[in-house]
């Protein structure tokens, strides 16, 4: 079982000092079902990418803002949970931040959104 405070900590340190300004780890994998932590220096960015069929972003530290092209889907900030959308976006730490992202993905059928 992940603890998620004990991920978040170990994470966010990382990110602090990685060249990159990131850390992630998959804790989480049930069949199509993926959660993953992800943390992210302020000022580190996501690269745009295409959405799986679904996912959340659920706020662990810190704030991030998801991005479509050139508008902002929302701020999420510590203890949020959002739905993310269907289009291609991009996510940008606000400050130094940690979420996990929970996907659900594409099996034999079903394609991701772009």
């Amino acid at each position: 079982m992940a603890n998620l405070r004990e991920l978040t900590e170990s994470h966010l340190s990382t990110a602090r000092t990685d060249k990159h300004g990131r850390s992630a780890a998959l804790v989480a994998n049930d069949g199509p079902l993926r959660q993953t932590v992800i943390a992210l220096r302020e000022g580190t960015r996501l690269a745009e990418h295409n959405s799986p069929p679904a996912a959340s972003l659920q706020v662990l530290a810190g704030r991030v803002r998801v991005d479509l092209e050139e508008e902002s889907q929302g701020e999420f900030g510590e203890g949020e949970l959002w739905i993310l959308t269907h289009e291609r976006h991009s996510v940008l730490a606000l400050a130094d931040s940690v979420f996990l992202l929970t996907t659900v993905t594409s099996q034999q059928g079903q394609q991701s959104y772009s």
